[in-house]
């Protein structure tokens, strides 16, 4: 208990000390400390009020004075407090009104700051939201005016700096969903440029080409000028007059060709001139910023592949006319200068692997174009022009580093057929120089002439040069006429030999064997049609023998010009011969042999019209009439051939002789004449004498004793074995090599006996000439010849 006495003093210490919200926990502490504590806690608790009730009064007491003094003193005070209150009421009225305006104002001023508040704040914010909307505005700006690249940029620093920045606010919600979209836009906007860029260069190929190959003309034109202003000093030496024209013409072209590259040097325009490649850098640099680089060069390079197939496609009559190849040309060249360009200013969009890739499937592809549409060029003159085409082609595309060794190996191809069309070309004009021809010499009445002649044609004639004017030249017009255009021809060909970029040996060699070919072939051929022509006589093939002896001749200076255009000397051991001896050579074989069968057929012409009675009984006295004429044609022929080789013309009149001597056997021997009389032997044999007499007669010099007179032996034996009747001497000889009648075959005897015998029919005319006996007796023994040893009778025969 005493234990509990200092406890109720504290709770009662801090009930007077502490706030009265608190008190419920003090007091609840009173009944949780022991049982009836509460009791002793209020008598505790009475007991503490009666002390402060004694200490209040105690108070009140010693303050009792002071308070009535306080009240009286109030009292009197109480009118003065009306009064105060009233002026204090009247105060605060007037205060009150006083202050409306002034609480007015201070609302006002609290809105307003509270305004400055949300401005300073909006202020802020906007700050942050302000770079964003610059940023996005930028973004359409840079969207309007095409500028995509710079559009990407912008996304990306809006999407990593400024968003994130204010990304909770709507309107950057917005933007972030609509960035993807623009994103989209922007791929199919460059997309679009490209196809656009695609197009353009499509149409733009053969412009582009065009001035490429313009270009590279351009470069190797004072080259190739000066080139062709040294060949005019190939043949000064030899033919001074066409060097002079070529060398003015020559002058003229390198004039013209310099002021033509000064007139339009400031015209010429690249490839970045007339093609704004910007679309595909653009879109390039947009498909690589979005990661989709690789997707863009597929589609970029499987278009091209597709341009490309396009652009190698020719047009059916490109072979037609030159400009179709330059278009065909002019588009390949101005898509790999493309291309080419590509490749230097990108980086990886097209690679030289790419490049040379898609070249090697061109090339082929323009080779193949080539070769098939060169082939239908009937016209040298246009297959000549598609080779400078093709040479400027080719040196155009290896100024760009593409491989074009394939292209020049098929303009060895297309030089075949170059030289094919030529021949062709030369065909015509030597067959038209040939049917112009009068196959007549040249006749030339003065000095002046004279040299217009052999400056055209190289003839040397000491004997003709001692000759007083007028004389004539032993060719015809036809000579020189071949001659200059043989030149011509080497003029053509080396025309396609020049660019080839090939040594001046290869030029020589390619010459040679294009020459060759036109001797060999197109003259040869030429020659050999106009021999056999029907119109031409005699006296044309012998004028045809005479100039081709003269072109024969003339080939060692053709060597000699084209050993002056090429500047190869002829004793280079790989150096080609020209083989115009050989052509020649032959032509004049095919004309000598013509000359023996025309001379044999106008001899059938004669023979044909020969009109023997078979039944005379006496000749007339006097060889035939047709016979006759055959002679004097056959000694006036024979004087044209004056000018001939004494062995063309010997070997003629051997011939025609022979054949005027079987013809006339053969008329003796013929089947369907049945019967001669013995007066008709001895006209025949009339014709005969007059035919020795002329073959003694020397038509044709040099002919040694009576050669020429062997060819009627045969004759003469057989004739004069009749005429004498002369059988005793024939029998008894007969085998022996030392017969007067050797070349009178037995069959031969018995065929013209029995003619014979038929023909007489009278038993007088029998008994003039011979006794019947000696007739059969003959008879008898030719036939047991005849039916003798075989091999023996062959031998006695060709004996």
């Amino acid at each position: 208990m005493a234990e509990s006495l200092p406890e109720h003093d504290r709770i009662l210490q801090e009930i007077e000390s502490t706030d009265t919200a608190c008190v419920g926990p003090t007091l609840r502490s009173v009944y949780d400390d022991q049982p009836n504590a509460h009791q002793r806690f209020m008598e505790k608790l009475d007991a503490c009020i009666r002390n402060h009730d004694r200490e209040i009064e105690k108070m009140c007491n010693f303050h009792h004075q002071g308070f009535v003094d306080a009240i009286t003193e109030l009292l009197k005070v109480r009118a003065d407090a009306e009064k105060l209150k009233v002026q204090v009421t009247d105060t605060n009225r007037r205060l009150q009104d006083a202050g409306k305006e002034v609480i007015a104002q201070t609302e006002e001023i609290i809105r307003c700051r509270v305004q400055q508040r949300n401005i300073t704040t909006v202020v802020e914010k906007l700050q942050l939201c302000l770079p964003v909307l610059e940023m996005y505005s930028k973004l359409k700006e840079q969207m309007n005016v095409k500028r995509y690249y710079s559009a990407l940029k912008t996304m990306e620093q809006l999407e990593n700096l400024y968003l994130p920045r204010v990304s909770q606010y709507r309107f950057c919600q917005i933007m972030i969903e609509n960035l993807p979209k623009l994103r989209e836009e922007i791929k199919e906007i460059s997309m679009s440029d490209l196809k656009d860029f695609l197009e353009s260069i499509r149409k733009h190929s053969d412009r582009i080409g065009e001035t490429a190959m313009k270009q590279a003309q351009q470069q190797k034109t004072f080259n190739t000028s000066l080139q062709k202003q040294n060949n005019v000093n190939y043949g000064r030496n030899m033919h001074l007059g066409r060097s002079r024209i070529l060398e003015s013409k020559n002058e003229i072209t390198l004039k013209r060709t310099f002021e033509e590259d000064d007139e339009h040097e400031e015209e010429v325009l690249t490839a970045q001139d007339l093609v704004d490649f910007s679309p595909v850098y653009r879109c390039l640099h947009i498909y690589s910023v979005l990661g989709d680089g690789e997707i863009f060069e597929n589609y970029y390079r499987k278009q091209r592949r597709k341009q490309a197939r396009l652009v190698l496609q020719p047009q059916s009559s490109m072979h037609e006319t030159v400009e179709g190849y330059r278009r065909y040309f002019s588009q390949i060249v101005g898509f790999f200068v493309v291309e080419d360009h590509i490749l230097h200013v990108t980086q990886g969009l097209v690679t030289r692997t790419y490049t040379d890739e898609l070249w090697n499937m061109a090339l082929s592809k323009i080779i193949a174009v080539l070769r098939t549409h060169s082939s239908y060029c009937s016209d040298p003159d246009l297959v000549l022009e598609l080779k400078n085409l093709i040479v400027v082609f080719a040196d155009t595309l290896q100024g760009y580093g593409f491989p074009v060794n394939r292209l020049f190996d098929l303009l060895f191809e297309i030089r075949d057929q170059y030289n094919e069309t030529l021949l062709k070309k030369w065909s015509v004009l030597f067959r038209d120089i040939f049917e112009a021809d009068n196959y007549s010499p040249i006749p030339v009445a003065n000095e002046e002439e004279y040299k217009i002649v052999i400056s055209k044609f190289p003839f040397q004639d000491p004997e003709l040069d001692k000759q007083s004017f007028p004389k004539k030249l032993p060719m015809s017009q036809s000579v020189p006429q071949i001659y200059i255009q043989v030149k011509e021809f080497i003029y053509a060909s080396l025309k396609f030999s020049e660019s080839l970029h090939r040594s001046s040996t290869e030029i020589d060699d390619m010459l040679r064997k294009s020459t060759n070919l036109l001797l060999t072939r197109t003259l040869s051929s030429c020659l050999q049609n106009l021999i056999k022509k029907p119109h031409i006589g005699l006296t044309e093939l012998v004028q045809i023998i005479i100039n081709t002896t003269h072109l024969e001749q003339a080939c060692k200076y053709l060597e000699d010009f084209i050993s002056n255009i090429t500047n190869i000397s002829q004793v280079t051991v790989h150096t080609a011969r020209l083989y115009g001896l050989s052509t020649f050579k032959d032509a004049r074989h095919a004309a000598e042999g013509e000359i023996y069968t025309k001379l044999n057929q106008k001899i059938d012409e004669f023979i044909q019209i020969a009109d023997y009675d078979w039944a005379m009984s006496e000749s007339d006295g006097r060889a035939s009439g047709y016979l006759m004429d055959l002679i004097n044609f056959l000694r006036s022929t024979f004087q044209v051939f004056t000018h001939l080789p004494g062995k063309v013309a010997q070997t003629a009149c051997m011939s025609a002789c022979q054949h005027l001597s079987t013809s006339l056997m053969q008329m003796l021997l013929d089947n369907e004449l049945k019967q001669i009389s013995m007066g008709a032997i001895q006209q025949f044999n009339l014709d005969v004498i007059q035919c020795e007499l002329f073959a003694s007669s020397e038509p044709v010099p040099g002919f040694q004793g009576d050669t020429l007179q062997l060819a009627f032996i045969d004759l003469r034996q057989l004739l004069d074995l009749f005429m004498v009747w002369d059988w005793s001497t024939y029998l008894a000889d007969y085998g022996q090599a030392t017969s007067k009648y050797l070349r009178v075959n037995p069959s031969t005897a018995l065929t013209l006996l029995e003619k014979v015998h038929r023909g007489y029919v009278s038993p007088i005319l029998l008994y003039k000439y011979c006794c019947f006996n000696l007739f059969h007796f003959p008879n008898f023994v030719l036939k047991s010849i005849g039916a003798g040893d075989q091999q023996h009778q062959h031998r006695v025969i060709y004996r």
